[in-house]
């Protein structure tokens, strides 16, 4: 059995391991900085040091809230060495409601933030009053009652180090692997977000895992996109790469998101990464930006491009089982293209070291998979959960399964049960079940849910999966297990399949939700490309205006026509059961987006606030009139 170490000692190993090497990448009024191993861990001693000054107490709790950045990193290790506990928050939160149950919630007695994210600190500390301090990562002119600026916080560092070294070296050696790390809420799927208990030894424990999966080499560059509270970040990131002797650098913020947006492709440009964390969002906006500079290019290039595209996917197929007697022909023709079109393409979009982009957060669609691939930056799809620290199973140059979730990490076991909790033979689909010492201590304040999660040791992780009968170390994840379609007699159907598939079949269609609890038939929540609509209607219809009834009528029929795609007559009949395809549509009159909580941090559909906020659609849906796709709530919405 490996040593069980606390975060402490991992970066105590590491820091001193690497020390001369660059850890820490940041952007500093236009210049990027390099921050070494050995300082990151001077700078952490300094904040832990300065913590103690102002009265921290050995497990007292720290909330944390910023865009990613040095002090993020620094921050969070400050906290640790402490002996503090640290509340990642989601700089996403913009309702005071949801910021401040968490605070409250975790009992936070200081909170650290950064100069854009400290109005929402002022507006809900008063009603928190438990918060003593709010350590300012930023100078601000008008520094509050409560307030500090970590500079000042640093300099208390130094001088309780310079007499009484010892008290905080006792103070970090006090630390034990099962001592809470981080409290890390989720995503806020249901009323109130539960905390994760996440202990110094589930973290370590999932560094240790993820070895076995993918490695870095030392001194590569990561950028991440994400941001650090983001538990896939956070470990895959930060201390993953530590472990490697790889540094870490973070896209500027800017005075906005929008604007922070904006500094990607300038990030990407300026550090030239050899890897990137990515989302199925961001990895489709990567692929738009090139297909729209590919669209600048004569009409030669473009063809060529596509058929390079096209030649490059046909040959790899799912990687494992690429290339093959008749298709030997194209390799030679790949490395051509490489060299001519896809190099240039690399170089341009990506810096011209990108080798791979780790994917996790949601499915990553596998024709999107296949793209990257082309290229010559394959997304190398993952799969996770914060209650597992948070990483399961990841795809790597070593083993990809293309489609797949890729390779469980280990030491860890996975099984696949059914509603029962009985395990599945491989090739069967259930709930993916695992155990290891990357499985979370608990919900915070909350027995009941932890209870119902870990049963006998084992983490249900409330997704459905199974596992390849070619390699059982092979995991797919197919979608929600517990978000389920019910039907009257009892019968239940996971649904996130046939969702997809709308989404991906027709250019009409942006976001599905399917609805089934035990009533007489599916209604599906649609999400309709209003701009693609008009489009069709001017194409097919002249003589309507899209904002007249006659309009609205012809185009509901032909999103209805889309949806009929997959019953009997359509052209992708037979690929769903037909009892679980929709007898009804309720066209909804805005996209899922986190502005309306319809979709959390990781962009995944929060299906229970979809159908909490379209309950009166749904029941009228179950109706005569509303069954019909051309009445008057959905004429509304279009």
């Amino acid at each position: 059995m490996s040593q069980r170490l606390t975060i402490i000692d991992f970066v105590e190993k590491y820091t001193r391991q690497y020390a001369s090497h660059t850890f820490l990448r940041e952007k500093v009024d236009g210049v990027w900085e390099e921050t070494s191993f050995e300082r990151t861990r001077q700078e952490a001693y300094r904040l832990g040091a300065g913590l103690l000054s102002l009265g921290i107490e050995k497990g007292d709790k720290v909330a944390l809230l910023s865009e990613g950045r040095n002090l993020w990193v620094i921050g969070e290790l400050g906290i640790l060495y402490s002996g503090a506990v640290n509340v990642p928050l989601s700089i996403k939160l913009e309702e005071s409601n949801d910021l401040l149950f968490r605070i409250r919630h975790s009992d936070a007695r200081f909170v650290m933030t950064s100069k854009n994210q400290l109005p929402k600190i002022r507006k809900v500390l008063p009603d928190a009053p438990q918060v003593e301090k709010v350590i300012v990562f930023d100078k601000v002119d008008d520094l509050g009652e409560k307030e500090i600026w970590i500079g000042d916080v640093f300099a208390a560092g130094d001088a309780l180090l310079d007499v009484d070294y010892a008290a905080f070296e006792a103070r970090f050696k006090s630390v034990g692997p099962d001592d809470y790390a981080n409290i890390s809420y989720t995503s806020g799927t249901t009323a109130d977000p539960k905390g994760i208990l996440l202990t110094h030894r589930n973290y370590t424990a999932n560094v240790e895992q993820a070895h076995s999966s993918i490695e870095f080499g030392e001194d590569e560059v990561m950028l991440i996109i994400l941001p650090l509270d983001h538990c896939f970040a956070h470990v895959a990131g930060f201390y993953f790469m530590m472990s490697c002797g790889a540094s870490i650098a973070t896209v500027p913020a800017g005075k906005s998101p929008m604007e922070a947006l904006r500094n990607i492709p300038t990030a990407i440009k300026e550090v030239r990464p050899h890897v990137m964390l990515s989302v199925p969002a961001l990895s489709k906006n990567f692929k738009k930006g090139i297909e729209s500079a590919i669209k600048k290019k004569s009409p030669f290039i473009q063809k060529l491009y596509a058929f390079a595209v096209r030649n490059a996917i046909a040959y790899n197929k799912e990687i494992w089982n690429k290339g093959g007697l008749l298709n030997c022909w194209r390799k030679p023709l790949m490395l051509l293209f490489d060299k001519l079109i896809f190099s240039g393409v690399r170089e341009s979009a990506f810096g011209g070291r990108l080798r791979f982009f780790v994917g996790g957060g949601a499915l990553l669609d596998i024709d999107l998979q296949r793209y990257y691939y082309a290229i010559g930056v394959p997304i190398y799809q993952g799969y996770g959960l914060s209650e597992a620290t948070p990483i399961i199973c990841a795809n790597s140059s070593e083993r990809y399964v293309m489609g797949s979730s890729g390779r469980i990490v280990r030491p860890m076991d996975c099984k696949i049960c059914d509603s029962d909790g009985r395990e599945v033979p491989d090739g069967e689909r259930g709930e993916i079940v695992i155990r290891g010492e990357n499985v979370m201590a608990g919900y915070w304040k909350n027995p009941k849910s932890t209870e119902e999660t870990i049963v006998d040791g084992w983490l249900h992780t409330g997704d459905m999966g199974y596992i390849w009968p070619k390699d059982r170390n092979i995991l797919y994840v197919v979608g929600r297990f517990k978000s389920l379609l019910i039907s009257e007699d009892g019968e239940k159907y996971s649904p996130e399949l046939i969702e997809e598939s709308y989404v991906e079949s027709s250019p009409y269609i942006d976001g599905a939700v399917l609805h089934n609890s035990q009533n007489p038939y599916t209604i599906l929540l649609m999400v309709p490309n209003k701009e693609n609509l008009k489009s069709w209607l001017k194409e097919t219809h002249p003589e309507l205006k899209p904002f007249s009834e006659e309009g609205k009528v012809k185009m509901l029929e032909k999103l209805q026509s889309e949806v009929n795609m997959f019953k009997k007559g359509g052209i992708h009949y037979g690929m769903f059961p037909e009892r679980w395809l929709p007898a009804a549509v309720c066209v909804l009159p805005e996209p899922f987006t986190e502005q309306n909580h319809m979709v959390n941090s990781t962009m995944k559909v929060v299906r229970g606030k979809v159908e909490k906020a379209y309950e009166d659609r749904m029941a009228y849906a179950y109706t005569p009139d509303g069954k019909n796709i051309v009445n008057a709530m959905n004429l509304s919405s279009i």
